[in-house]
C-alpha cells in the first residue's frame, strides 16, 4: 500500500489494527498518523512503540493520509463527523469500524460524495484471527473496497458482505468470541468437576478449541462431516453430545446470535437517529 494511512481512535481495536499493517510490512510508521480525542498519554504510548506520527490537528491527518480508520466509540461519531467534515475531500476513503454506524449516517453527516466502506472485526484481531466483514457505502469503488480488505487483511480473514448482513455478522463473528469464551468457561469448570486440577482443565479446554478449529479450517471440511468422524455410535462422544442436543445446545446458539443481531439494528437506529 503506498498511500499513508491516518487512525482516529487509539483504543484497544485501533491498536490491533496499527500493529497488524505495521507487521506485516503493509505500511511503515512514518506513514501512519494517529489521533484521539484526549488520551496524551496513550499517544504517547503508540508514538513510542510503534514509530508512527501522532498529532492533535485532524487537519493533519487528513492532508497527510488519503485512507483513514475511524475507530471511536459509536456514541462519539457525530460529533466527530462535525469536527472533520471540513477536511474531508473526494480523494479521501474512509473505513468504519463504529458499530451500529451506517455508511448513510457517515455520508449523510459530511455532505460530500466521500467513498466510505463499513468493517465490523472482532476481538481476535488483537492476534492477527480476526474475522471481519466488510461493506461499502453509496459512493464507494473498487479501489476503496480493495483498500479496506487489504488492511483488515492483515489481522484475519475478510468477507465482502452487503451492508444490510452487518448485523448478522455482528450477531455471529462480531459477538462470536464471547461466546467461544463461554463455552471454554463451561468446558473448564465441567473438567474440574469431573475431577481435573483447574490448570489442567484450562489447557485442555483452550486446545482442543483451538485444535477442532485449525482442523476445519486446514481440512476444508464441512463441521457437520468433522463432528461425524468423531462421533462412533454408542461412543463416549455421541453419549456427549445426545446431552447438548437434549438440553438445546444448537438452539441456544441460533438464539444466541438472533438476538444479537437483534440488538445490533436496534443500536444501528439508535445511533443514526
Amino acid at each position: 500500500m503506498e498511500a499513508s494511512l491516518g487512525i482516529i481512535g487509539a483504543g484497544a481495536m485501533a491498536e490491533a489494527l496499527l500493529a497488524g499493517v505495521l507487521s506485516c510490512g503493509l505500511l511503515y510508521p512514518e506513514n501512519v498518523y494517529v489521533i484521539n480525542r484526549k488520551n496524551d498519554e496513550r499517544l504517547k504510548f503508540l508514538k513510542e512503540t510503534y514509530g508512527v506520527n501522532v498529532t492533535r490537528q485532524y487537519s493533519e491527518v487528513f492532508s497527510c493520509c488519503d485512507n483513514i480508520i475511524i475507530a471511536v466509540k459509536p456514541k462519539d461519531m457525530a460529533d466527530l463527523i462535525g469536527k472533520i467534515r471540513e477536511f474531508v475531500s473526494e480523494k479521501h476513503i474512509i473505513i468504519s469500524v463504529a458499530a451500529g454506524i451506517s455508511t448513510s449516517f457517515i455520508e449523510s453527516r459530511l455532505e460530500k460524495k466521500i467513498r466510505v466502506v463499513r468493517a465490523m472485526p472482532n476481538t481476535s484481531c488483537q492476534v492477527k484471527a480476526s474475522a471481519t466483514a466488510i461493506a461499502q457505502g453509496a459512493y464507494s469503488d473498487e479501489h476503496s473496497i480493495s483498500v479496506a480488505r487489504e488492511l483488515f487483511s492483515s489481522v484475519g480473514k475478510v468477507v465482502i458482505v452487503d451492508e444490510k448482513a452487518l448485523d448478522a455478522v455482528t450477531g455471529l463473528s462480531g459477538s462470536g468470541p464471547a461466546y467461544v469464551y463461554l463455552m471454554l468457561e463451561a468446558l473448564t469448570e465441567a473438567g474440574i468437576s469431573a475431577g481435573l486440577a483447574k490448570e489442567i482443565s484450562e489447557q485442555l479446554a483452550v486446545q482442543t478449541v483451538f485444535g477442532a478449529a485449525k482442523m476445519a479450517l486446514e481440512s476444508g471440511e464441512a463441521p457437520v462431516h468433522l463432528r461425524r468422524k468423531v462421533t462412533s455410535p454408542g461412543g463416549t462422544t455421541m453419549a456427549g453430545i445426545k446431552t447438548l442436543q437434549q438440553m438445546g445446545f444448537t438452539a441456544s446458539i441460533v438464539e444466541a446470535v438472533r438476538n444479537a443481531a437483534e440488538r445490533s439494528r436496534q443500536l444501528l437506529m439508535e445511533n443514526c437517529k
